[in-house]
């Protein structure tokens, strides 16, 4: 008879690395988490290594490993493209991986892999077609068709995060500049930094995205002006999404996801601004919170797949 595949996911992150093995039900077995090591990509390939070894030896089993990591594999060169941690730029990660290892591994968009634990166990179970979003330091995005990631031709399928932000404004234009090289980003007015330096100008003072929430939970003007602007603003970008590939559940992740009075009228905004006469397309805060991209790092593997 054969055994059950144990599904491993890791978490590559600029600041953390998680690790996290699933059963067939997708329960947890295991998990760890660690700090990344700074600027060392050696160091980095070890301790992913490291951290599947000390999961198999907890659980007594090997298991099929997915990677989950900011940035892509380049379908031309076979290296990392476009990841924050730079320090992976431009190496072939999921061969050393493999090597360190010593069996297949699978490395996909971190953003993706938010998208496929969701679709998979999370908000957006059942669904043919779920965007995945990310609200956080960064702004990103995936896309799942029948429980597999959309990656696109140049796998940068769902990067939502680096298109112009929808019917700017003349106080929006032309936004600020993005690290990618254009200025007015969907990533520079959703991201964290993006709300407070909308609050700064309405305040004339710093805050974080958190505090900003709890200043207007507190009835802050100046807070509740910048959350609605913020929803304002994501209701034209998930417009565009619906009338690009009309999901049918879009599910928000990242810290600003948590934030509820973001979710408060603003299916009825895209609607407005989608090109539809009707819309009821489900926008859900996720179901995994910040566990999303490592169990859908484990999800990578489909099922009954083996080593």
């Amino acid at each position: 008879m054969t055994r059950e595949v144990i599904r491993i996911g890791v978490d590559l992150g600029g600041t953390k690395i998680e690790a996290i093995a699933l059963d067939a039900a997708g329960e947890t077995l295991a998990r760890r988490r660690i700090a990344t090591p700074a600027d060392d990509y050696a160091a980095i390939i070890d301790a992913v290594a490291t951290l599947v070894r000390d999961i198999e030896s907890n659980i007594g089993r090997r298991g099929v490993v997915g990677v989950g990591a900011p940035g892509a594999i380049s379908t031309h060169t076979g290296l990392v493209k476009n990841s924050n941690t730079a320090v992976v730029n431009g190496k072939p990660l999921d061969v050393d991986l493999a090597q360190a290892l010593g069996r297949p591994v699978r490395v996909a968009n971190d953003a993706n892999c938010f998208a496929l634990s969701e679709a998979i166990d999370g908000a957006g179970r059942g669904a043919g077609v779920v965007f995945g979003v990310i609200l956080g330091t960064g702004v990103g995005g995936g896309v799942i068709v029948n429980g597999k990631i959309l990656e696109g031709r140049n796998r940068v399928a769902g990067e939502w995060g680096h298109t112009p932000l929808p019917w700017m404004t003349p106080e929006e234009y032309p936004g600020e500049p993005c690290f990618c090289g254009h200025s007015g980003c969907v990533e520079t007015f959703l991201c964290g930094a993006g709300l407070s330096r909308d609050y700064e100008k309405r305040a004339g003072a710093r805050r974080l995205a958190s505090d900003i929430a709890a200043l207007a939970e507190a009835g802050d003007p100046a807070a509740r002006a910048s959350l609605d602007c913020y929803q304002d603003r994501l209701s034209r970008a998930l417009a565009v999404v619906v009338d690009l590939i009309d999901p049918d559940v879009i599910v928000l992740g990242g810290g600003l996801s948590n934030i509820s009075r973001i979710y408060e009228g603003l299916a009825a905004r895209v609607g407005k601004n989608a090109v539809t006469d009707a819309f009821d397309t489900k926008i859900l805060p996720n179901a995994h919170g910040d566990s999303g991209g490592v169990r859908g790092a484990a999800w990578l593997w489909g099922a009954g797949e083996a080593e």
